[in-house]
């Protein structure tokens, strides 16, 4: 794992060495096992690295091929590496030491620009082709890893974080105000449409599932893979494809324990977490490692405003898995005393830009606090399963048997859910053909996603960036068609970027590795192929993971279908001691002018006046997710300035 960084000087010019000093200094806040430059006439390539896998100890970035005359700087893990030694034809004894950069490099050598497409894992990378006068680069197709590129008249400059390109004497640190319209004009979590901008402008990002060229001071971009254009599994019966899924999700998590350290896990009380932690804590044994488990519960004096069907506090399902899969040293951590609102400096200086997750921060960085005390070199998280192992919504399958004719199936279906679930015939019923007659209408849903400008944004800023004309991004509501929408969370690289910056960014700055079995992409290709058939079975959703996890994971957490956890609902009840300096802020902002240029100010207002004194079950009230939004952006233009 490593920070990466470097420049290329157009018409053979002598790259300046006193800029990529600068680049590197500004990587020098981020923990490193190893820093090394690498400088050749026009070419400039840096690495502040860290040791994750056992290669990587010896591992020397940037790396120079004297026999290929290649060289490449790499932020890399690569899963397949067995695949690419038989098709590389490298020999057997070779491969242990063979390192990720040095593959990369092999497959550059053998299928050039087109390289990329046959990697697996969490990537980012230059490579410089001294012979072709070619620097190739690339990023991996779930966008895991982060790649942001600067080019001017004179050259080009690449970074795996934004600090190193503007510590770059060519570069004006400005606000892109594009970006920030489309972030202030999206409700959903993705930041912005435009998958190839930043927050500051000049400065772009390479997107996932993307490699691009620059020769002769031109670029070339290239998108090299699309996860879901994948075709239908057809297996004789369901039992196959619970063999064939436990495959596939071996193969995914074994990828995902390579480390010479310790290993750690986000631990809920559901199933993804939980398939993660049952088929890696048993594969450590024998290793004779634990699992380190990381579980957030609310603090002590909050009061559960939760329904019945949701679960703040997980503890006694978190427990049960560890006792049922054993070798789990369980941790389970309150954060007493932070807020969303404590965090925000903190995460504005990680990310770089504006953030909308607000919610999860606190305890989110704080599990990477924990794992780095335990000598963590890679966190497991679960983090895609809602849309890949474990899908499977009932009642758009329901539904979608009831457009099809299949009255019976449907109607008995859905009697089997209701006493699975504990909720009424008559409440399901009515949703379900809402479902089954709404969705044939895709004119309909056009229109209907088709929501006016946010009040965040100001009009006249709005109406300057032609907000309008922002594609609405597609969020995840009762009415839409959950086969569509599934689809659409791979295909749309907005949200491959907002969760690539997130696990990049956090685990440079704390010296550790998020993977994430659920979003490996054999994984996504698999459950996309798998027939919604196998998804839903006599009432029971999220069915394969379900029958394929018995032996795994206890029948309390596997066969649950009456309650789910719900993470933080004790936000807003950790912000209320400092609900007056918040307030307070805001009224400062309120006056600023920096602000009023681009936020609603009279929505503030408006809405602060609603909130002098809110109750902890108003988490989920939209003003208080705007106000808290708009102190985040409020915050970052002043750091801009």
């Amino acid at each position: 794992m490593s920070a990466i960084a470097g420049i290329y000087s157009f018409g053979h010019e002598s790259v300046s060495t006193e800029e990529g000093g600068k680049m590197m200094q500004a990587l020098r806040k981020y923990p490193a096992d190893r820093v090394c430059a690498w400088c050749e006439g026009s070419i400039f390539l840096g690495c502040h690295a860290q040791h994750v896998t056992p290669e990587s100890v010896h591992e020397r970035l940037p790396f120079y091929d004297e026999l290929r005359d290649l060289a490449i700087t790499a932020d890399a893990i690569i899963d397949n590496r067995s695949e690419l030694f038989e098709r590389l034809g490298v020999e057997q004894e070779r491969r242990q030491d063979i390192t990720d950069s040095e593959l990369i490099l092999l497959t550059y050598d053998k299928w050039g620009v087109e390289a990329a497409s046959y990697l697996i894992g969490d990537f980012a990378f230059v490579i410089w082709d001294a012979k072709e006068h070619r620097l190739y680069g690339a990023r991996d197709v779930t966008g895991n890893r982060t790649l942001y590129i600067y080019q001017h008249d004179r050259g080009f400059a690449f970074s795996t974080v934004v600090a190193p390109l503007l510590s770059l004497p060519s570069l004006r640190k400005e606000l892109h105000e594009p970006w920030l319209a489309e972030f202030l004009s999206i409700r959903a979590m993705q930041e912005s449409v435009d998958i190839g901008t930043t927050a500051y402008k000049h400065i772009n990002q390479l997107p996932p599932a993307h490699w691009f060229t620059m020769e002769e001071g031109k670029r070339t971009l290239h998108k090299y893979a699309c996860l879901d254009e994948v075709e239908p599994l057809r297996l004789k019966t369901g039992g196959e494809y619970i063999e064939a899924f436990r495959e596939v999700f071996t193969q995914a998590v074994t990828a995902r324990l390579r480390t010479h350290r310790a290993v750690g896990a986000a631990l809920s009380g559901g199933l993804d977490s939980g398939a993660v932690a049952s088929f890696a804590a048993p594969s450590l044994h024998l290793q004779q490692k634990p699992l380190h488990a990381y579980s957030y519960v609310p603090v002590q004096d909050f009061t559960d405003w939760t329904p019945p069907t949701l679960l703040a506090n997980e503890r006694s399902y978190i427990q049960s898995t560890a006792r049922y899969v054993g070798n789990i040293h369980e941790n389970y951590m309150d954060f007493e005393g932070k807020s969303p609102f404590s965090e925000i400096d903190i995460w504005l200086e990680l990310m770089e830009a504006p953030y909308k997750y607000f919610e999860n921060s606190f305890w989110i960085r704080g599990f990477y606090e924990k794992a780095q005390e335990h000598n963590v070199g890679v966190l497991l998280t679960g983090a895609r399963g809602n849309f890949t192992v474990s899908w499977g919504p009932a009642l758009d399958y329901y539904a979608r048997q009831f457009r099809r004719l299949h009255w019976l199936q449907s109607f008995q279906g859905l009697w089997r859910y209701s006493k699975l679930t504990g909720r009424r015939m008559s409440h399901l019923l009515p949703v379900m053909l809402k479902k089954a007659t709404s969705l044939e209408s895709r004119s309909w849903l056009r229109r209907s996603n088709r929501s006016p400008v946010p009040s965040l944004i100001h009009p006249e800023f709005a109406k300057r960036m032609h907000v309008e004309d922002i594609p609405v991004l597609s969020g995840t509501g009762w009415m839409k068609n959950a086969d569509q929408t599934r689809k659409e969370k791979f295909s749309n690289l907005a949200i491959a970027n907002k969760n690539g910056v997130v696990a990049t960014k956090l685990s440079l700055r704390y010296g550790l590795w998020e993977r994430d079995p659920t979003g490996d992409s054999r994984v996504i290709r698999f459950c996309l192929s798998v027939p919604f058939e196998q998804y839903v079975q006599n009432g029971r959703d999220r069915a394969l993971i379900r029958t394929a996890m018995r032996d795994h994971l206890p029948d309390d957490v596997r066969l649950n279908q009456r309650v789910r956890g719900v993470q933080p609902a004790d936000w807003l009840h950790r912000m209320l001691p400092c609900w007056d300096t918040f307030m307070g802020e805001l009224q400062l902002m309120c006056h600023d002018l920096r602000a009023a240029e681009y936020l609603n100010i009279e929505f503030i207002k408006t809405a602060m006046a609603k909130l002098h004194h809110p109750r902890p079950e108003q988490a989920s009230d939209p003003n208080i997710r705007l106000l808290m939004h708009s102190l985040i952006v409020y915050r970052f233009l002043c750091r801009l300035n």
